[in-house]
C-alpha cells in the first residue's frame, strides 16, 4: 500500500467550488486527520458571491458535457445522504420555454383586474391595511401610454442579452408541448408557444437552493475536520525561486487589517469564482455581472426560459417615474425559477458595465436593472406581479475568455507543482460543483480524475 504523507492543502474561495472540493477531500478514502490539513480561506462570507445568488438550475442538457452527468448524479447521492430535499431544497422542476405576446389591452385587463380583487383572488397574503405582508402596495403598476408619459419604440433600445444558460446542443432538446396544467402562475392568455426542455413525459431538470447548499456543503465539510476562515483576503501567493513550485501564501485579516503567512503549503487550490483571474491573471477567467430578483411566492416547481415581445408604448413605471425611456427593444428574455422555500428568482441579463470590485460584498447592484426585471415578469405573471419582492440583487459569474470567446471551466494542475485551479464555471457553477469537487479530490489523492474523463478541462490545455 502506498505510503501516505503529509499534506497540507489550502482552498482559497467559499464558493460552491472551494466548499465541494473540501468536502470531497474529507470524504476521500485516503484523507487522514492525522496526516492532512485543509484549511478554507473566504474573503467575506461563505457563498456570498454568485454561489449563494444564482438559481440552483440542474440539468443534464448543461456544459460541459465532461462534467454534467457526473454531477447531477452527485446531486441526487448527496441529497439522499444528506437530506437535501428539506436542508437545501433539492427537488424535481419541470423545464421549459415559453414564448408570450403582451398587448396593451392585456396590460389594461390586468390593472382593472387588479383594481377589483373579486374578480381574480390575489394569491399573495395580506395584512388589514391592504398590503403585502412586507408594507408593499397591491396597487396594479400604471400603464404608461405615448399620450400621456415617455416611451420607446423598439429601434430606440438595446436587444436584450441573455445569460449564457442553453447553448446551440441545449436548444436542440426542446419538444413541442401544450402549456402544463399546473404552470397556472402564468397568463396562459398571453403565452403562444411552450417547449418542454428534455423528452416528452421526462424530466431531465432538477434544482437546490443555492444559498442552502453551499453553506450546507460547507458545514459537511467542517465536521470532518476542515478550517474554514472568513475574512481571510490572499493577497500573494509564494513559489520557490524558480517559481516552479507553490509553497505558502499571506492574506489580510479583514477584521484586524494583519497580515498573515502561512507556509509549507503542499496543495493549493484556487476556485475564487470570478476573483481567480485577479491572483492568476493568466488563467484568463473573468467575472460578468447579472443582476436577479428572489419573489415571495409559493408556486408549482418550473423552471422557465421566457421571451416576452412588449407593446411598443411600454415602459416600465418605475422608469416613467423618472422621466426615462425603456431600456430594451420589445423583445426581452428573463429566465425564472421557481425555488423552495416560498420563493421565485428570475434573472435578467449580463452586463460588463462594473468592474469586479476586491471582494464579494463591494458588488454594485442596479436596482433599475432588478426594477426592469420585475416589470417585465409582472407582464406575463399576475402572481410574480403582485407578489412581494424579497431581494435584489447582482453577483458576477466567472467564465474563462480566451480570444474574446468564453470557453469551458478550469479544473486541474496547472504547471506549477501543488497550484490547482478549479474556476470559470459561468453560470452552471451549482450544477457542476460537486462533479468538480469529486474530481478534485481525486487529482489531489490520487493523482488523476477516475470519476469523469476531463482531459479537456485542464489548466495545461492552455499552459497555465
Amino acid at each position: 500500500m502506498e505510503e501516505q504523507r503529509k499534506r497540507n492543502i489550502v482552498i482559497i474561495g467559499g464558493g460552491i467550488i472551494g466548499c465541494t472540493t473540501a468536502y470531497f477531500l474529507t470524504r476521500h478514502p485516503k484523507f487522514n486527520p492525522n496526516l492532512h490539513t485543509i484549511t478554507l480561506l473566504e474573503a467575506t462570507a461563505i457563498a456570498a458571491g454568485a454561489s449563494g445568488k444564482a438559481g440552483g438550475l440542474l440539468a443534464l442538457w448543461a456544459y460541459p458535457q465532461s462534467l454534467v452527468p457526473l454531477s447531477y448524479r452527485l446531486h441526487k447521492k448527496l441529497a439522499a445522504e444528506h437530506n437535501g430535499a428539506e436542508r437545501w431544497g433539492y427537488r424535481r422542476v419541470g423545464c421549459g420555454t415559453i414564448t408570450a405576446t403582451v398587448t396593451r389591452d392585456d396590460l389594461l385587463a390586468r390593472a382593472k383586474s387588479n383594481l377589483n380583487p373579486s374578480s381574480s383572488p390575489p394569491r399573495q397574503k395580506k395584512n388589514g391595511n391592504g398590503t403585502n405582508t412586507n408594507g408593499q402596495s397591491n396597487d396594479p403598476l400604471p400603464i404608461q401610454s405615448t399620450a400621456s408619459g415617455p416611451s420607446a419604440e423598439g429601434e430606440n433600445g438595446s436587444d436584450w442579452q441573455k445569460l449564457p444558460k442553453q447553448d446551440e446542443d441545449a436548444a436542440t432538446l426542446l419538444k413541442p408541448s401544450v402549456l402544463p396544467h399546473d404552470l397556472d402562475w402564468f397568463d396562459s392568455t398571453v403565452i403562444q408557444h411552450y417547449q418542454e426542455m428534455g423528452q416528452p413525459g421526462t424530466t431531465e431538470t432538477a434544482q437546490v437552493h443555492p444559498f442552502h447548499f453551499t453553506t450546507s456543503i460547507a458545514a459537511l465539510a467542517q465536521e470532518k475536520g476542515v478550517h474554514v476562515r472568513i475574512g481571510a483576503k490572499v493577497t500573494r501567493l509564494k513559489y520557490n525561486s524558480d517559481k516552479t513550485e507553490v509553497v505558502g501564501l499571506e492574506y489580510e485579516d479583514r477584521k484586524t487589517g494583519e497580515t498573515h503567512n502561512m507556509g509549507d503549503v503542499t496543495d493549493l487550490v484556487i476556485s475564487a469564482g470570478p476573483w481567480t483571474g485577479k491572483l492568476l491573471p493568466r488563467t484568463k477567467i473573468e467575472g460578468l455581472r447579472a443582476h436577479s430578483v428572489v419573489f415571495e411566492a409559493d408556486v408549482t416547481p418550473y423552471a422557465v426560459f421566457t421571451d416576452i415581445n412588449l407593446p411598443a408604448d411600454f415602459v416600465p413605471e418605475h422608469r416613467a417615474r423618472k422621466g426615462q425611456k425603456r431600456k430594451h427593444k420589445r423583445n426581452v428574455d428573463p429566465e425564472v425559477y421557481a425555488r423552495p422555500f416560498g420563493e421565485v428568482y428570475a434573472c435578467g441579463e449580463p452586463d460588463t458595465l462594473i468592474t469586479l470590485p476586491e471582494t464579494a460584498d463591494s458588488v454594485q447592484c442596479d436596482e433599475d436593472q432588478c426594477d426592469d426585471l420585475a416589470s417585465y415578469m409582472g407582464t406575463v405573471s399576475p402572481v410574480l406581479g403582485a407578489a412581494p419582492i424579497k431581494v435584489k440583487q447582482a453577483c458576477y459569474l466567472p467564465r474563462h475568455m480566451r480570444f474574446g470567446t468564453e470557453r469551458d471551466p478550469m479544473i486541474g494542475q496547472s504547471y506549477v507543482k501543488g497550484l490547482w485551479i478549479a474556476s470559470g464555471h459561468t453560470c452552471w457553477g451549482i450544477q457542476n460543483g460537486p462533479g468538480t469537487g469529486c474530481l478534485m479530490a481525486e487529482m489531489i489523492f490520487d493523482g488523476e480524475a477516475k470519476s469523469a474523463d476531463i482531459k479537456d478541462l485542464e489548466p495545461k490545455k492552455y499552459k497555465v
